[in-house]
């Protein structure tokens, strides 16, 4: 009887540490899950926060390179207007003394030929600040013209590098959630199996208690009609032959009491491994 009670108690504590471990294994699932999301928003809160801060990285390039043009612009023109006053300085102060020259001399003929040639040089002089002028703003053109051209390639490539890294990040985190599904579907599939194996079980367990009971009752019944047998001998035989049969049917009754209450305790312990089966489901559900 103490084997057969450490037997029943070490099947319970069988049973109590594998619920124990699958609940434990539940929690540490929801754990991970919880990780993963609060692992997969916060790289989404980096990516888009290294995402505005370059945005705003080229808005302040493009506001300082639109600050310099403008600068630069405004730094020609003043030269070339500190060019132009100069230059009418120059011919005021020209004109002055050729004025002053037409009034002391009175050769009217080297007035005239003075008066052509200035004429030519300022034309000329004229003609060459128009040029380099125009060179100068060719050059300016052609050198914003490159500019423009390394820069947009330049955002180009930045816009290439964010497409390819937000397609990876888009492949991992589409890979990880296959992962995952694959990984519940395998538990889910392990679960039902569990079930149906745990189903067999009882069911077996119940077809046997009822094979037991059922032999139980064939062998009560075959004693009671062998006991019938018994007591009509009894009436015809001796007295002598009456003290053995009776000393017989007292070990049958022995053996009964003792197989009933084999029975009744074998029945016992099967309502208790149903109880704490259904203890463990409604804990799981």
């Amino acid at each position: 009887r103490c084997f057969y009670d450490q037997k029943i108690l070490q099947k319970t504590f069988g049973e109590w540490k594998e619920w124990w471990t699958v609940c434990r294994e539940r929690k540490l699932s929801l754990r991970a899950g919880s990780h993963y999301r609060h692992l997969l928003q916060n790289l989404i809160f980096k990516a888009w926060r290294a995402y505005v801060c370059q945005q705003q990285g080229k808005r302040n390039k493009y506001c300082v390179a639109e600050s310099h043009a403008k600068k630069q612009k405004l730094l020609r023109t003043w030269q070339h207007w500190l060019i132009y006053v100069d230059v009418q300085r120059t011919k005021h102060g020209m004109q002055s003394v050729a004025l002053a020259f037409r009034e002391r001399s009175c050769l009217r003929i080297s007035w005239a030929v003075w008066r052509r040639r200035h004429y030519q040089n300022s034309v000329g002089r004229k003609m060459n600040i128009l040029a380099l002028q125009h060179w100068a703003q060719s050059l300016q053109f052609r050198a914003w013209l490159q500019w423009r051209e390394l820069y947009l390639y330049s955002q180009n490539d930045k816009q290439k590098e964010t497409r390819a890294l937000t397609h990876h990040r888009h492949w991992e985190l589409k890979r990880c959630m296959e992962a995952w599904l694959g990984y519940l579907n395998l538990h889910r599939e392990k679960k039902l199996q569990n079930e149906l194996a745990q189903e067999h079980h009882q069911s077996r367990i119940v077809r046997q208690c009822f094979s037991d009971w059922q032999l139980s009752w064939e062998c009560r019944r075959r004693v009671h009609a062998h006991q019938k047998d018994i007591e009509k001998l009894a009436a015809r035989i001796a007295l002598w032959r009456v003290f053995a049969h009776w000393k017989h049917y007292v070990v049958l009754c022995v053996e009964e009491t003792r197989r009933y209450e084999l029975a009744e305790k074998h029945y016992k312990h099967h309502l208790l491994v149903r109880a704490l089966l259904c203890v463990r489901w409604k804990r799981l559900w």
